[in-house]
């Protein structure tokens, strides 16, 4: 019995040689044909991949500077809203002291006016009693003596009875 009962797994040196020749004639035309084409798609997609890796790094790089740049630009924005803000709180702060001086200044003012307008009156009302006191001076004493006074002696009496009231209390009360 022969050793191999199957055609096929039996050694033969002419179908050994033609299926080397074979399989060397399909390696050439694939490596020729297929083997070139698909190395050459392969490397093609290897430089698509690298270029993009690339562009994504650049993309990335731009990114994190615009993103620094957006950083710095809050941050300038933030310094200038507190910058604006302490000048405002600034202004405010001018304005209500100089609102402050001024309705002061106003006040004293007033009070000056209103001291002088009483200093006005007071001055016009004692002005007004020795007036109807030099009237009444003269009618008492035309009504003592029973004679009518020159001018001269009515205001020498007239000055007399004034000075010898006391004004001090009324002005004293300024």
């Amino acid at each position: 019995m022969p050793l191999a009962a199957n055609p096929l797994i039996e050694v033969s040196t002419g179908l050994m040689i033609w299926t080397l020749v074979c399989f060397g004639i399909t390696f050439f035309v694939l490596r020729r044909y297929a083997f070139g084409p698909v190395q050459k798609l392969i490397d093609e997609r290897r430089a698509r991949i690298r270029e993009a890796l690339e562009e994504a790094d650049n993309a990335r790089a731009e990114a994190r500077k615009l993103l620094e740049e957006h950083r710095q630009l809050m941050s300038q924005a933030r310094g200038q809203a507190e910058e604006i803000l302490n000048e405002t709180r600034q202004i405010a702060e001018t304005q209500r002291v100089r609102m402050r001086e001024e309705l002061d200044a106003d006040r004293q003012r007033r009070m000056e006016e209103t001291t002088k307008q009483i200093q006005s009156e007071t001055a016009r009302a004692l002005e007004q009693i020795r007036g109807e006191v030099a009237e009444l001076t003269v009618i008492a004493t035309e009504k003592v003596t029973g004679k009518v006074l020159d001018d001269s002696d009515q205001r020498r009496l007239i000055d007399e009875a004034i000075g010898e009231l006391d004004f001090s209390v009324l002005e004293g009360k300024r």
